[in-house]
């Protein structure tokens, strides 16, 4: 009995000590998220502008002009940019982000893929690790993001990417990443980075009249990779705020979990230790019942 409530202490200053570091990691993951929280949301709207712009650009050009960065062209080899983090304790973020990449390639580039026409360019350790398990053809260059988080480190991926479409290296690039909503929720989404998609127009609308200045060709070469740049750091920046989120909600709910296994652990240790008790009271009084008799 002595050694069943000793195992049951121990259980119990366990829980407390791992409750104990659910809740710092979720205080810490609640002061980064604001950070991230605050520089998507600033950030978003001015992408968004910026990408209905340029695909309304891309969708009303007769000709003309030099769009290397719009040409669609036959799919035989395809970039997938997979955003995940570096760390877990993050619930099923990373998870889910692999999952959809896996499923992705799977509905859309399964011939690519049989023929070993589709690469991963990892963003965050994790899905790195993760895919290259799975034997995809994933590379690394990118993957160290997160260690040092700035818009020129984020360009240098986007010139990359858009420098190996222009040479024909790849015939279209996917990004897939994790949308920020709030710190319980995220949307997992696949969106098209290259060739820059087109706004399908309806059927009798009217095409937008652009007026460019200085000319077309010198304004679409200077706009096109500005925009992409910033498309890809706000990609990256709701991968941030995303698992700052879920880590901050997988940690409230480990500390929840820990408070209803202690509470399970303290009721089995006070039965315990109710029936040491009586068990000794018994033979106590059992002793002195013989003595008297």
């Amino acid at each position: 009995m002595a050694g069943q409530l000793k195992e049951v202490r121990n259980r119990i200053k366990s829980v407390q000590s791992t409750q104990q570091i659910t809740k710092a990691m979720k205080m810490v993951s609640a002061a980064k998220l604001r950070r991230a929280q605050d520089a998507i949301i600033q950030m978003r709207p001015y992408a968004q502008k910026l990408q209905e712009m340029l695909s309304n650009i891309v969708s009303n050009i007769d000709g003309g002009a030099s769009l290397n960065l719009a040409e669609e062209r036959t799919i035989e080899k395809v970039l997938f940019i997979v955003i995940t983090s570096d760390r877990g304790l993050c619930g099923a973020y990373n998870a889910n982000v692999v999952k959809l990449t896996k499923a992705t390639i799977a509905e859309k580039y399964a011939t690519q893929f049989a023929k070993g026409n589709v690469t991963i360019w990892n963003i965050g350790k994790k899905g790195w690790e993760s895919l290259t398990k799975s034997n995809y053809k994933t590379d690394a260059t990118h993957k160290d993001i997160y260690l040092n988080l700035n818009f020129q480190n984020v360009q240098a991926a986007a010139q990359a990417a858009t420098k190996a479409f222009e040479n024909k290296e790849f015939d279209r690039v996917e990004i897939i990443y994790s949308q920020f909503k709030n710190a319980a929720t995220q949307a997992f989404v696949a969106e098209q980075f290259l060739p820059i998609p087109k706004i399908t127009s309806k059927a009798g609308a009217k095409k937008s009249d652009f007026i460019f200045e200085p000319g077309k060709d010198e304004l679409i070469a200077e706009l096109m990779p500005k925009i992409l740049n910033t498309q890809l750091f706000k990609a990256v920046l709701d991968g941030n705020a995303s698992e700052h989120g879920a880590r901050m909600t997988a940690m409230d709910k480990a500390s929840e979990n820990a408070n209803e296994l202690l509470k399970s652990l303290k009721i089995s240790y006070n039965r315990a230790r109710q029936a040491a008790i009586t068990t000794e009271l018994t033979e106590i009084v059992s002793g002195a019942a013989a003595l008297q008799g």
